[in-house]
């Protein structure tokens, strides 16, 4: 460095020493460009700036996708070091200690698998599977490998329902009773939409149920515990649409449009989740309801930061529902944010899933329970499963 750039407090990365406790960097290879492809980056992009210093700093070393032009260009912008256009390679690079799939629900098995069995930690949008059969493979197969494995479901990770969750078990609500959720959107009600593949079992697996309601299914194993039997009913309101490829033609849609399904816990409470991709005017629902024997929570996710309690055993002239700000540097996560007050939002959940995940990467520590392992995806898909089977036979059917 120059005298000059010295007096102006030029600094170069030779005067820039990591922390002590940070490890080397852990390199990154994303399957998957789009929706998720873009919110997973951002969140290892930023993650080293609000949690520092960071368990390691995720190092962005590849991205794979089909179209040549397009990775190339979601290399530059996103700003990995290189691209493929067959994710085999990536699986195998030797830069590559992390791979992130953002694929559709096809892809998950072999390029889980593969990863894991080329030594990388994993981590998999949900669902992990289209099928429980295809989520037990990944998960015997990243057990096998000893490598971490973790599925997306980046809603465990709002603070507001890690709070909710630490309620619980302080018994502040008393014992769980009931469960309930919903989970709406609408972006599917013209009949002129065409087929595109979250809307054909053969890449998607289900419809609403997978797409939605395995947010909720998980987060109802996540503060209530496990599910032992579910009755459940779909419905498909538009079984055709045009072809993606060619809008003069119409294929078959054999998802469901919407499903509704009641629960039985372990632990004796009851429950009721849904998800609908035709609720008109939603455009990401979220609501839950837990209701224990001394109070009630609630929780929506379209007033991320809130959290609504009602405690039995308030004074009288005090009871009432209370709407809780859960932007103190008391709740979770918020000693890394802004001021109390100033809100985070829908992207900051990765952040924390991506701090959690490579923080038990460096320092060798279980997923579950605060994040979804393979285990909680399987389980999840179980569950799914066990719902179209309920769905067909009209009977409630036993997760075992």
């Amino acid at each position: 460095m120059s005298e000059k750039e010295k007096k102006v407090g030029f600094v170069t990365m030779g005067d820039v020493q990591a922390p002590a406790k940070e490890a080397p960097p852990i390199g990154v290879g994303m399957i998957g460009y789009a929706f998720m492809g873009k919110a997973h980056t951002n969140a290892y992009i930023d993650m080293p700036i609000f949690f520092y210093p960071p368990p390691a700093r995720p190092r962005l070393v590849a991205v794979a996708g089909r179209t040549r032009d397009k990775v190339a260009e979601a290399a530059r912008r996103y700003g990995y070091q290189k691209y493929y256009i067959d994710w085999k390679e990536l699986v195998k690079d030797k830069d590559v200690q992390l791979v992130d799939i953002g694929t559709p629900n096809d892809e998950h098995h072999d390029q889980a698998i593969a990863a894991v069995e080329h030594g990388k930690n994993v981590l998999c949008e949900k669902p992990l599977a289209r099928t429980a059969n295809e989520a037990k493979e990944m998960l015997d197969a990243a057990e096998r490998a000893k490598v971490r494995h973790m599925v997306a479901f980046n809603y465990r990770f709002v603070p507001a329902i890690v709070q909710a969750k630490k309620l619980i078990q302080q018994g502040t609500i008393g014992k769980l009773l009931q469960f309930r959720a919903v989970y709406l959107q609408e972006w599917i009600m013209d009949p002129n939409f065409p087929l595109v593949w979250r809307l054909r079992k053969d890449i998607a697996g289900s419809g609403a149920l997978g797409d939605l309601g395995a947010h909720v299914l998980d987060l109802a194993r996540y503060l209530m515990g496990d599910i032992t039997d579910v009755s459940g009913l779909t419905k498909t309101f538009i079984t055709e649409r045009p072809l993606p490829e060619d809008a003069t033609k119409r294929g078959k849609v054999d998802v469901d449009d919407a499903f509704i399904a009641l629960l039985k816990f372990q632990n004796g409470a009851i429950g009721s989740v849904e998800a609908s991709r035709f609720a008109a005017g939603r455009k990401n629902f979220q609501r839950l309801e837990i209701h224990g024997t001394e109070g009630t929570i609630n929780f929506n996710l379209e007033r991320l930061n809130e959290l609504e309690l009602y405690v039995r055993n308030d004074p009288p002239d005090m009871l009432g529902f209370r709407d809780i700000s859960v932007t103190e540097a008391v709740h979770p996560y918020w000693d890394k944010w802004w001021p109390h007050g100033h809100i985070i939002g829908w992207e900051h959940t990765f952040i924390h899933e991506v701090h959690h995940l490579i923080d038990c990467i460096v320092n060798e520590k279980d997923i579950s329970p605060e994040g979804a392992s393979f285990r909680d995806g399987w389980k999840v898909n179980l569950i799914m499963d066990k719902i179209l089977e309920s769905a067909t036979t009209g009977r409630w059917t036993s997760v075992q």
